[in-house]
């Protein structure tokens, strides 16, 4: 039978078709699948029984069981590990900002660029999610939301595990099904993706016209030291992923953010603060620093307060802008695939 979660609304008006089903009602069938937290035909009750029951018969609902949920101690963070029918595992973190309720989602199952600093690539790629997966751990958390609290989703970032660049198709797909107004009419500008830095991917990205702000990883200021923690860095080296994200701010007029992981004496030291300065020079970007969260198999260690104060300081005197990533969910091991990873293992 074929599953319907992740269809859009011309889709779902094909698919229904050979059933003589009238268009409208497609509507109203997507409005139940992203909004209204159906799992099942027979809640669908502004639906004929006739028309349930013939739903039933020819389709799906394609939602994922949540395996496991963790919760911070200050009830901030929430993190989800969620089973897929083949049994595919993948991570998804809620989290409860000032400014509402953002999540993170993943893109792939586990992750095959081979970055030092990351737990996601500790057991390689299992496969790339389909618009309609990723879209589900957008809903299942929106739902929950609505339960909980009657609240809803209001920002996402798409930095969980995978590259959302080597799943180009789907992920668009899916950036724009969940602006629609029949899912969860998520605005653009309140949509980020993070990338390693897929050169091509990131130029074809530009041109998709969708003003989504766009992170690229950097942590690293030049080629060697970024070769290093970065493999994919050989293939698409710094100064193309720098020029690509600068053709990017110039399309869209959005400021593009470079995420750098602060690692303790490796790139936290004053060489690397003045390369990371120069580098930064007339761009429309800004730097997230980011203290690595310990993953244990990796053997790389977060510098001393001091060291990020510093290394904070001479940037902004340096007239680069600059923010400290404030740390959520510690407690429950929020950084991307350390969950999921525990689930394989056992």
């Amino acid at each position: 039978m074929t599953n319907i979660f992740g269809l859009t609304l011309a889709e779902l008006q094909e698919v229904l078709a050979p059933l003589k089903v009238q268009k409208f009602r497609a509507k109203q069938i997507a409005e139940w699948l992203y909004q209204r937290g159906a799992t099942d035909f027979s809640a669908m009750t502004n639906l004929s029984k006739a028309l349930r029951e013939q739903l039933a018969e020819n389709f799906t609902i394609g939602r994922p069981k949540i395996k496991a949920r963790l919760d911070s101690q200050d009830e901030k963070t929430t993190k989800f590990l969620l089973e897929f029918a083949d049994g595919t595992a993948i991570e998804t973190v809620l989290m409860r900002q000032p400014y509402g309720n953002s999540i993170c989602v993943s893109t792939q199952a586990g992750c095959n660029m081979g970055c030092a600093f990351c737990a996601s690539t500790l057991h390689g790629l299992a496969r790339d999610l389909t618009c309609g997966e990723i879209l589900a751990q957008a809903v299942t958390i929106n739902d929950m939301l609505r339960e909980e609290s009657g609240s809803k989703v209001d920002t996402m970032v798409i930095m969980g595990s995978g590259e959302p660049l080597m799943n180009y198709d789907e992920v668009v797909k899916f950036l724009r099904l969940i602006h629609e107004p029949y899912t969860l009419g998520l605005g653009y500008r309140n949509i980020t993706l993070s990338t390693s830095g897929i050169v091509p991917n990131m130029y074809k990205l530009a041109e998709e016209g969708m003003p989504i702000s766009l992170s690229v990883s950097l942590h690293a200021p030049n080629q060697e030291l970024r070769s290093e923690i970065m493999p994919i860095n050989r293939k698409y080296p710094l100064k193309d992923v720098v020029a690509a994200a600068k053709n990017y701010a110039d399309k869209t007029k959005r400021r593009v953010t470079y995420e750098y992981i602060l690692i303790d004496q490796l790139n936290d030291g004053e060489q690397q603060a003045k390369e990371l300065t120069a580098l930064m020079h007339g761009q429309l970007a800004s730097v997230n620093l980011i203290p690595i969260n310990p993953v244990v198999e990796r053997n790389l260690l977060r510098p001393s307060k001091a060291r990020i104060d510093w290394f904070e300081g001479y940037l902004a005197s340096h007239h680069v802008n600059v923010t400290v990533r404030r740390e959520m969910g510690t407690d429950i091991q929020a950084a991307c695939g350390q969950l999921r990873n525990k689930h394989l293992q056992d």
